[in-house]
């Protein structure tokens, strides 16, 4: 494993730290190490077919076909 020093860290950002950290139980270190973890892992971007594979069912394409003016009826929304 790698090991991160990171520098110049606001005093106030890392009182946050230690609060949070406090706050779940675990070290401040412990806490940094699980801030980086969830929020670099969720970075992971989809392709656009998993995009498209997650939207739900909506209906038929014949749903959606178009229609031409000289084909509505005159109460197309009655």
């Amino acid at each position: 494993m790698a090991n991160l020093i990171v520098r110049n860290l606001d005093a106030d950002l890392v009182a946050a730290l230690k609060q949070r950290a406090s706050a779940h139980g675990r070290s401040a270190e412990a806490e940094h190490r699980l801030i980086l973890e969830e929020v670099l892992r969720r970075l992971r971007k989809r392709s656009f077919a998993e995009v498209l594979a997650s939207m739900p069912n909506v209906g038929l394409d014949s749903d959606f076909a178009r229609v031409q003016a000289d084909e509505r009826a005159d109460d197309a929304f009655a």
